[in-house]
């Protein structure tokens, strides 16, 4: 039973330099924390286990770490994986974005349609004015009621 217990309590508090050979014999050096020393002498077999054991746990925690891979040190085209945008920034245009599309819901059908023509589709308003069969002018007029719409809303 002592062999037992010897066993367990040096394989997990062993530091891999704690275990040599010397004159033949197996010897295992503990240091506690108040600085003392203590050495003792074990069985061949008994040190070839613990450095088996030794092994095996170096063995098992290389293999697991070299898996993982920190994206802070990794590189991508030279730059580092994050944003390069102000989190503040992003945040504020975020919200610009919500409140913009939350305004465009209150406009018209007709309004929403108008604006998207003039700015996602790059249509010119004259182009738009002749085919609604109505004046450059009168588009111009629509657009700068759109505009003072948005901005109430917005504000």
């Amino acid at each position: 039973m002592l062999f037992v217990r010897l066993f367990f309590f040096a394989a997990a508090h062993l530091p891999p330099a704690g275990l040599r050979k010397e004159n033949g014999k197996m010897k295992i050096r503990y240091e506690f924390v108040n600085g003392e020393v203590t050495e003792i002498e074990v069985e061949d077999t008994i040190g070839e286990i613990l450095l088996d054991l030794d092994r095996q746990a170096y063995n098992s925690d290389h293999r697991e770490t070299r898996r993982h891979i920190s994206l802070n040190g990794m590189e991508y085209e030279g730059e580092i994986f994050r944003s390069g945008e102000d989190p503040l920034e992003e945040i504020l245009r975020r919200e610009t974005a919500s409140r913009l599309a939350e305004a465009m819901e209150r406009l018209s059908p007709e309004q929403r349609e108008l604006l998207k023509k003039v700015y996602f589709e790059n249509i010119r308003i004259v182009e738009i004015a002749r085919a609604a069969g109505v004046t450059e002018a009168a588009i111009r007029g629509r657009l700068k009621k759109i505009y003072a719409r948005l901005k109430k809303f917005l504000n």
